[in-house]
């Protein structure tokens, strides 16, 4: 909670230096293979759930931008029902 406002954050704290990883960043992520007679991680195994990761990603950043493009739609209404009322109330005080 801020202590100026008493009001929770909008969002986690995050440093200006931080982006978001998009898809194709994890898409794209390679390791360095381990080496001989070390324990590693199976590749394959690292690479499918990468890829599994990015498609998560990716669909959730859909639903984002429909989400963003749905909301835009329901204030522009919003706001033009808001501009009917203003008028609809100015013509009836007006006939007084």
């Amino acid at each position: 909670m801020d202590q100026r406002t008493g009001r929770g954050s909008a969002a986690p704290y995050r440093s200006t230096a931080y982006t978001s990883l998009l898809p194709w960043q994890v898409r794209e992520r390679r390791f360095r293979p381990v080496g001989l007679g070390r324990r590693g991680l199976d590749a394959n195994d690292v690479y499918a759930f990468l890829d599994r990761v990015a498609g998560d990603m990716a669909a959730v950043y859909a639903a984002l931008a429909s989400s963003r493009r749905e909301t835009a739609v329901l204030k522009d209404a919003l706001r033009r029902w808001q501009s009917d009322q203003v008028r609809a109330r100015a013509a009836r005080e007006s006939t007084r």
